[in-house]
């Protein structure tokens, strides 16, 4: 009689099996599923009961002992030391003792160690009505189309009423600064005890102690009658309240904005603010700040002053040969007679004029361009009067009975490499040979095809249109003799002058001739 073996001896002979090639053959799982016609995952769980795996697994569990245990000392000393130490420098300094592991574990144990510094607890700033009031610079980036200027917004922040003035610019420098705010500064009212600044070069150059003002900023506050302070390099807590306004703008203003210039720009940003930015509830406050700037800081503001203060861009230049000043990158044209001389330029937001000592040489539109060529015409014109070869792209005086046709064929003809002596001389030839009128037609038809050349327009009057050249008119230089002109005579008067013979009947002798 066969026994066959039970369920339990079957699972306990699979697993003898299985541990014995895992363990002593060293096969792996795979293997060994294919060996036995087995499930992988049923020789893996059968693997997991063997007392091996289970000492593995229970070694693994064990926290093994870190490499820097035996220098944890010398850490400490170190931190001690010199708390900001980093973890490269801290593995240079235990190399010679014998360390041999990387600088992982050096920092995930330097940051366990390192002492924290105490949170700096910050109080809530009060400002009296009147008191203070907060100015930033904020970039926006490349934002109007067309101009490769970055646009800033410049923000000033009553610091009690939170009463907020905001202008979009394209520069930062410190003209376009002190124009803007005596814009705001109108447009507030009034003035402040002090003024807080952020850390801007047009207003603080170094910060201290002692802090070192911008002189010229100086100048402008004394004369505007405020009084300046800056704020402490990154302390963001000094100029919250201006720090919040330039966040509201960035989140409640700017997205989804569209403008094509800056004039455009700020009247949207001049309508938002007046319209929501100042009437809405303050979220920390929960007051209107155009409320409580009316009837609560608006009579503690002291008067304005009326007092003079030069707010143009004002430098010195050297006019180049191309009788060109550069202003802002960008060249601005004066008179060509200026050449080599040093002119002052001052700007403001609208224009740029340029001086020769008191007098006026030119004025021009400002370009916030780059790059860009302002050139008045009359520079240019006199530029041609005293050096007529200067105007090389002109069309020769003995062609300007071509017209605008001829203007614009020379100024084509001057870019590129022919000999414009050469082409002068052919052209006049055809004018000569086919009058100006066919000639010029011929100009526009091959400029029509987008060539240039003499020998393509003689092809079309000869060949393509078949004229016939015909002898040139004298000209005696004299307008009273060249204009005479002479009606062709009529030559029918001649036939009366000469008998008619009489006509013969057919078969009549012509009559004998008479001898002379």
């Amino acid at each position: 009689m066969i026994i066959e073996p039970t369920l339990e001896a079957q699972q306990s002979q699979q697993l003898s099996e299985v541990l014995r090639l895992h363990l002593i053959e060293g096969m792996s799982a795979r293997a060994i599923a294919r060996q036995l016609c087995m499930s992988r995952n049923t020789v893996r769980r059968l693997m997991g009961r063997g007392k091996a795996s289970r000492a593995r697994r229970d070694f693994a569990a064990r926290p093994r002992e870190s490499m820097l245990v035996p220098y944890e000392e010398v850490i400490l000393k170190l931190l001690d030391e010199a708390p900001a130490i980093r973890a490269p420098a801290v593995v240079e300094r235990l190399r010679p003792l014998g360390y041999v592991g990387g600088v992982t574990i050096v920092r995930d144990l330097l940051r366990r160690l390192r002492p924290r510094p105490a949170r700096e607890p910050f109080l809530t700033l009060d400002f009296h009505p009147g008191a203070a009031l907060q100015v930033d610079w904020a970039d926006f980036g490349f934002a109007i189309p067309g101009c490769p200027r970055r646009v800033s917004a410049l923000v000033m922040a009553l610091c009690y009423s939170r009463y907020l003035y905001l202008e979009f610019t394209l520069s930062q420098a410190f003209g376009t600064l002190v124009r803007a705010m005596d814009r705001g500064l109108r447009f507030i009212g009034g003035l402040t005890t002090v003024d807080i600044f952020d850390n801007m070069k047009t207003v603080v150059l170094k910060h201290g102690p002692p802090t070192v003002f911008n002189q010229s900023f100086l100048a402008y506050s004394r004369a505007r009658g405020f009084g300046v302070v800056a704020c402490r390099p990154f302390k963001g807590s000094e100029k919250g309240r201006v720090e919040r306004p330039i966040g509201f703008v960035r989140e409640r203003f700017w997205p989804g904005r569209r403008f094509t210039s800056l004039l455009d720009l700020n009247a949207q940003a001049m309508a938002w603010r007046d319209d929501f930015a100042n009437n809405r509830e303050h979220e920390v406050t929960n007051k209107v700040p155009a409320l409580v700037f009316a009837h609560d800081e608006k009579p503690l503001l002291k008067p304005l002053r009326e007092v003079c203060f030069e707010t143009d861009d004002v430098m010195s230049a050297t006019v180049t040969k191309r009788f060109r000043v550069r202003f802002d990158r960008n060249d601005y044209s004066v008179p060509p007679r200026l050449v080599g001389q040093t002119v002052v330029v001052r700007a403001n937001d609208e224009a740029v004029a340029v001086f020769l000592g008191p007098k006026q040489m030119a004025v021009h539109r400002r370009s916030f361009g780059v790059g860009e060529d302002i050139e008045h015409p009359a520079h240019r014109e006199e530029a041609l009067a005293l050096k007529p070869r200067a105007a090389t792209n002109a069309m020769p005086r003995s062609l300007e009975r071509l017209g605008e046709v001829g203007q614009s064929y020379f100024k084509t003809l001057a870019a590129g490499h022919r000999s414009l002596q050469r082409e002068t001389a052919r052209l006049v030839l055809l004018v000569e040979l086919f009058g100006e009128h066919a000639t010029a037609s011929a100009i526009d038809e091959v400029m029509s095809t987008g060539h240039v050349g003499a020998e393509y327009v003689e092809y079309v009057l000869r060949h393509k249109r078949g004229l016939v050249p015909s002898a040139a008119p004298l000209r005696l230089g004299d307008p009273d003799l060249d204009n005479i002109s002479f009606e062709e005579p009529d030559l029918a008067i001649y036939d009366t002058l000469v008998p008619t013979r009489k006509t013969l009947n057919p078969g009549e002798p012509p009559a004998p001739e008479r001898r002379r």
